[in-house]
């Protein structure tokens, strides 16, 4: 069983920083991209940025320049270092890795359980 575990939100003010982090566990034989994604209240998940497993970086437009990921393979870990935050990244952030569990089987989707972010004006 594969378990992602995050931890990293809380209250901030705006132009502050923090960093969220996401550990994998369990039976895990390779983790392809990871993700992290954000939700709003009232609004549809996004996607904030990806890594993939030899270190290349993707970034939604809103958080460019701002938001840095970042992983560590030995630890089976993904970061998302956040700076300048604003009001508007207020959301549950979710880690999301790419995972295959044994060298049989496919690769499948894990979700973190959410941590909240909230960046006050």
């Amino acid at each position: 069983q594969v378990q992602l575990v995050e931890s990293g939100g809380g209250l901030v003010q705006a132009g502050d920083s923090l960093r969220l982090s996401c550990a994998a566990s369990g039976s895990i034989f390779s983790i392809n991209a990871m993700d992290w994604y954000r939700q709003a209240p009232g609004k549809q998940r996004e996607l904030v940025a990806t890594i993939t497993s030899g270190g290349s970086t993707n970034y939604a437009i809103s958080v460019k320049g701002r938001f840095t990921i970042s992983r560590d393979n030995a630890k089976n870990t993904v970061y998302l270092r956040m700076d300048s935050l604003r009001p508007e990244d207020t959301a549950v952030y979710y880690c999301n890795a790419h995972i295959k569990a044994t060298r049989w089987e496919p690769e499948y989707d894990y979700w973190g359980q959410g941590t909240q972010v909230t960046v006050s004006s």
